[in-house]
């Protein structure tokens, strides 16, 4: 079986998919910055501290281009917080 890739016909109005290679630097910076949640897609029903770690770590995932953070990623988060032991 074979794979083929069909191209557009000239004056055709199709868009042609683009290829970002993540592992070039130079392509990160231009690729769209778009949400990444770990946790879910939604802040509702939270109470209103939850709410906060919750914006605090989608912000830290997009400033850092992270999709998930590690446990260590978190404390920071939560230091940035306010919290102390």
């Amino acid at each position: 079986m074979s794979q083929t890739m069909q191209t557009p016909t000239v004056g055709a109005t199709a868009t042609v998919p683009v290829f970002m290679d993540r592992r070039n630097p130079a392509a990160v910076e231009r690729m769209p910055i778009c949400e990444r949640r770990q946790f879910g897609n939604s802040h509702e029903g939270l109470s209103p501290e939850a709410t906060e770690l919750a914006q605090a770590i989608d912000q830290y995932k997009l400033v850092h281009r992270r999709r998930f953070i590690t446990f260590e990623e978190m404390l920071a988060v939560v230091k940035s917080l306010g919290y102390s032991r």
